[in-house]
């Protein structure tokens, strides 16, 4: 089709504004999918996206619309995530489109990730349509919520459109609005043919199938191709486009979102972002710009249940790591685990996410260690290193500064719950800089705050402060200087290098008791009595003890003289002292044990 009736477009907005509704009532009302195929979130592909009601995956697919001035147009749309931690597929997403609607709730109006997606958009020079969601709903504020949009955007009340994505209102305005707005690819179609990555997937029986968006040329199904920054020659066994499912073509060319069969097994040579090239120009073709590197926010170790099963965990990954940019993870191996991988993550959510992937796709059975975040170390020797887990922590006589991550927090709430939000905040080691209204009753609150405070259970925090009403997004801002220590965790005397972790002297010792609370519920009794103890270094900080199996001795006494009892009690006490003399015992640590150590932390 020719680029001048291609409109590439994404769906952007904060969690449950209801982006696959709509994008479910666009494929509906242009006919892209039969009525009896038709169900709910049908952009949503996997399982966990379905049970949780949250998009995880950007999901692209190409609708058919005849436009109210008689030409027919290919609409290619890409749904895309609303969690702060998933960000990096709403940016891939953003880089393969020209413009943007910007959806918002008319029952919540403007949230964190609404601004900060919106952001995303403006740094790619997107055109951005406003369109305020949910309006057949009795709590819909549409003024309220209008007046939000055009302070946030700077646009007229009447470029804003009012739909809903659950009786399709609107939806025809919208797609109207798309062809007249939204500019045209502008590829060269007689150039070489390039094409960036930007998603992938595994496939068992075709292998690496790269989803593109091409820039110029064209590709014809056969054709040798080249992936340039991985150097690796394939073969485009297949190409075509998604309606969300294949749909196969003789070629593609400029301007269209399509997909590649490319028939490697070899996971590791396609990336996300690299340039794929016609193989006979692929030395004369240039280099698409990629996408900017993720950051981890989060590190957490995964090891196998089972210590033969680091292979499969190996290839799992690698196959997670195809469809999940943001993940990264290296080889690591501890004394306690075995081998595994420390991982890099954007946030809680995601390793909960990863870990059900694992779980659910490839049958994993793992164990997790407690999540922390990257530190800056400056040794007394002047040399630096970055420690991302807790059994790299140098000894303490070594160490002349640890720097740990800050970041910048924006929360949008109601004005009346400002003081709730700044007490937690300040619990938190928060630093307020400054608030803005977007309208007299709804504030956007900026603060600084150590990454570590906002990882692990400060979004639940926040909601219960704030009735559920506020919303949260960050963004890395740099290291800073702070009094970090080592908290251990030892089980019958013995250190369990799992339950390890870095943390503010300020909070070492609230963790170090609700650990020990948590592994005095969930660990099993012995025959001996087990210490658990929270350690910073040589001073304990936290005790309790589980008290030993006891067989009832005197249980077939019927009657006699006390003293009869009390010998029998005390011969006993004598055999669990002579027991305990003999060494402290090994406990088995259950693998839910880890898990319920972690959610703990996570607030759960």
């Amino acid at each position: 089709m020719e680029q001048s009736l291609i409109r590439n477009f994404c769906i952007i907005a904060h969690i449950d504004h209801g982006k696959s509704t709509l994008s479910d009532r666009l494929l509906e009302t242009t006919g892209t999918i039969e009525k009896r195929k038709m169900k709910e979130q049908l952009l949503d592909t996997m399982d966990l996206e379905r049970e949780r009601g949250i998009t995880i995956k950007l999901q692209p697919a190409r609708m058919k619309y005849k436009a109210k001035d008689g030409q027919e147009y290919e609409l290619n749309l890409i749904d895309t995530p609303g969690h702060v931690d998933f960000t990096y597929e709403v940016s891939r997403s953003l880089a393969s489109v020209e413009g943007a609607i910007l959806l918002v709730d008319a029952t919540q109006g403007v949230q964190a990730q609404t601004i900060a997606n919106l952001y995303l958009a403006l740094e790619q020079d997107l055109t951005i349509i406003p369109v305020l969601n949910k309006i057949d709903l009795p709590a819909a504020d549409v003024e309220r919520c209008a007046e939000e949009l055009m302070k946030l955007i700077g646009c007229t009340r009447e470029e804003i459109i009012c739909a809903s994505g659950k009786t399709g209102v609107g939806v025809d305005l919208i797609l109207e609005r798309v062809v007249k707005d939204i500019p045209h690819p502008r590829g060269d179609r007689s150039a070489f043919f390039r094409a960036v990555i930007f998603d992938s997937k595994y496939d068992d029986y075709r292998g690496v199938v790269a989803y593109v968006r091409v820039m110029d040329g064209k590709l014809s199904k056969n054709e040798k191709l080249k992936f340039i920054a991985t150097a690796t020659e394939g073969q485009a066994l297949d190409v075509g486009y998604l309606k969300p499912d294949y749909v196969s073509t003789q070629e593609i060319e400029a301007g269209e979102i399509a997909y590649v069969v490319s028939g490697l097994k070899d996971i590791s040579a396609v990336r996300v972002g690299d340039t794929i090239a016609s193989y006979e120009h692929a030395a004369e073709t240039k280099t698409l710009p990629g996408y900017k590197e993720v950051r981890p926010m989060v590190y957490a170790s995964i090891f196998p249940k089972e210590g033969n099963e680091y292979v499969r965990l190996r290839e799992a990954m690698m196959k997670l790591k195809l469809s999940d940019a943001a993940l990264a993870f290296e080889p690591e191996q501890s004394l306690a685990l075995g081998y595994g991988f420390r991982c890099g993550l954007l946030g809680m959510l995601h390793l909960e996410i990863v870990q059900e992937r694992l779980r659910r796709e490839h049958n994993m059975e793992l164990v997790i260690t407690s999540p922390s975040v990257a530190y800056e170390v400056t040794m007394t020797d002047g040399s630096e290193r970055i420690v991302t887990s807790p059994l790299d922590f140098p000894d303490p006589s070594h160490l002349r500064e640890v720097r740990e991550p800050w970041v910048s927090v924006d929360i949008v709430c109601p004005a009346e719950y400002i003081g709730n939000i700044m007490s937690l905040v300040t619990e938190r080691r928060g630093m307020y800089k400054s608030t803005d209204y977007l309208d007299p009753k709804r504030t956007v609150l900026h603060f600084d705050m150590p990454l570590s405070s906002v990882i692990v259970d400060f979004h639940d925090k926040l909601k219960s402060a704030s009735s559920g009403y506020a919303s949260l997004n960050y963004e890395f801002i740099g290291y800073r200087p702070a009094k970090i220590v080592l908290l251990d965790i030892l089980v019958a005397e013995k250190k369990v290098p799992a339950f390890s972790m870095l943390l503010h002297e300020s909070e070492a010792f609230r963790r170090g008791r609700e650990v020990v609370a948590t592994l005095k519920e969930t660990l099993p009794r012995q025959q001996f009595v087990i210490k658990i103890q929270a350690a910073i270094g040589a001073k304990i900080i936290a005790a309790d003890r589980i008290s030993a199996f006891r067989k009832d001795v005197t249980g077939y006494l019927y009657g006699g003289d006390v003293t009869r009892k009390m010998k029998l009690l005390q011969k006993q006490k004598k055999g669990k002292k002579r027991m305990l003399s003999m060494g402290s015992g090994s406990v088995e640590i259950p693998p839910d044990t880890f898990i319920k150590v972690l959610r703990r932390e996570d607030g759960d």
